[in-house]
């Protein structure tokens, strides 16, 4: 293993348990934005550039950044959240502890495909070409259904923005 992908394992590692054990929400937002980083780093890694940059850009960037916006927008405090019972606490760790082992027994047993015997590596796997043959031949009708799904999404949120005339603001 390069020392590389060591060290954005542990960055994302480290920052993934930010996420969860930050007291202060913004912080939390910012340590997933860090684990975002380096999870795009291991997606160059492992020669995937289309999905790293997208992974920077729609997620770090646009859905974070929304985030931050709704946290900041709502305000949370002390004083408007209540305190959660010792009970919770042990139910959502007998419960995350529950799917660990499970996830891991089922994992055990499994070699990845690339691996076989007689596997070729083809280093181009991962470019925008290559997605690009795929999404256009294989993947063509799920692909025109969904971009057909998103502007039929796109005209209706603008229906339901637009006002008419006469119409009152509550």
């Amino acid at each position: 293993m390069s020392p590389i992908f060591l060290f954005l394992t542990f960055v994302a590692l480290l920052s993934a348990l930010g996420v969860v054990f930050a007291k202060n929400p913004v912080h939390s937002v910012l340590f997933l934005i860090l684990t975002f980083f380096s999870l795009s780093g291991h997606y160059l890694l492992l020669n995937a550039q289309f999905v790293a940059a997208v992974n920077i850009i729609v997620y770090a960037g646009a859905i974070m950044v929304l985030f931050l916006f709704v946290i900041m927008f709502l305000n949370l405090n002390v004083d408007t959240e209540p305190h959660k019972p010792a009970l919770a606490k042990i139910a959502a760790a007998i419960a995350g502890g529950t799917l660990l082992l499970i996830l891991t027994a089922a994992m055990k047993d499994i070699e990845p495909l690339g691996m076989a015997a007689g596997a070729t590596f083809n280093s181009q796997i991962g470019m925008v070409d290559q997605l690009g043959m795929k999404l256009y031949t294989e993947y063509l009708l799920p692909f025109e259904l969904a971009s057909v799904l998103f502007l039929v999404a796109m005209v209706g949120a603008v229906m339901l923005g637009k006002r008419e005339v006469g119409e009152r603001n509550f």
